[in-house]
């Protein structure tokens, strides 16, 4: 098999995928999958329809949630005897919200050459057409089904400057509006964008209340992606709020989390490590028990 320019034998690609419109496959994507040895997808049945209308014949292995521990060590030992295996998901970036971060740092780890093919992706598409501040944001990805944590981490964000971004499933939209305009207050401006890229794609922008009565009303469908603006001056916290400290976990607490939840919820808002935060805390309870 010829090799491209710009891979090398022994690589892993994440390739980003369509997320609604086929034209949005680039022609380097569709090049790297092609000359791939394997292509590793979610969802082998979706991705064999993908593949064939653009005549890829590579062939494809699944890889996700449930057997991503298992088939990360077969994959690794593939590149590692030459072989080129291009990583993507159901639709848009792969690892994103999606399986694939197991088997990114396994390669790396295992001195992998790891690239990225760039396209499409939901929540930066989303932003792009919201309307609403681009400069700073933060990506939340789903939200907790459980309500207790679902509800800390919004009020987590509810002090957060920067724009959320947030996907939600059309069945949990009408409530999780609800529970957005209570912790973010009714006034603060958002928009959903549904379905987009798609033949009914989709954006209604306005203040969380406002969607809030309208999707109450009206039964969402298809893709949901939510934007929503950060929190204005007036409504911002101290330092340690926003940094992320034993104060927030705290209050996360109070609102009903777990210790092990309240520090995933801030090590996910602000990029610091959940183990470093869970052991800060207990080291903060066991000086007030000595105190």
């Amino acid at each position: 098999m010829a090799v491209a320019d710009d891979r090398a034998a022994g690589a892993l690609y994440v390739v980003a995928t369509p997320i609604g419109n086929p034209e949005d496959l680039s022609s380097r994507a569709r090049r790297i999958l092609a000359e791939a040895d394997l292509i590793a997808c979610e969802d082998t049945r979706r991705a064999a329809r993908m593949l064939a209308a653009f005549a890829i014949r590579t062939p494809a292995v699944s890889y996700f949630e449930h057997n991503e521990r298992r088939r990360t060590p077969e994959l690794i030992e593939r590149m590692r005897a030459g072989a080129t295996i291009a990583l993507i998901s159901d639709a848009g970036t792969p690892v994103i919200s999606d399986p694939g971060f197991r088997l990114v740092r396994a390669a790396l780890d295992a001195g992998i050459r790891v690239a990225a093919v760039p396209g499409p992706s939901a929540a930066i598409a989303a932003l792009s057409v919201s309307g609403l501040p681009t400069d700073r944001f933060v990506f939340e990805g789903f939200l907790a089904a459980r309500e207790s944590a679902r509800r800390g981490a919004l009020k987590a964000l509810a002090r957060e400057t920067r724009t959320i971004i947030l996907y939600e499933s059309p069945r949990r939209l009408s409530a999780t509006l609800a529970e957005m305009a209570s912790a973010f207050g009714e006034d603060r401006p958002a928009a959903v964008v549904r379905e987009i890229t798609k033949t009914y794609e989709e954006t209604l922008r306005g203040a969380l209340g406002e969607l809030r009565e309208r999707f109450a009303k009206q039964e969402a469908r298809g893709e949901i992606t939510i934007v929503v603006g950060g929190a204005p001056e007036s409504e911002r916290g101290g330092t340690d709020d926003i940094a992320g400290g034993a104060l927030t976990i705290a209050e996360l607490i109070d609102a009903g989390l777990s210790l092990k939840q309240a520090s995933a919820v801030v090590a996910k808002r602000t990029g610091q490590s959940r183990r470093e935060l869970y052991q800060r805390e207990l080291a903060r309870r066991d000086r007030d028990r000595r105190e």
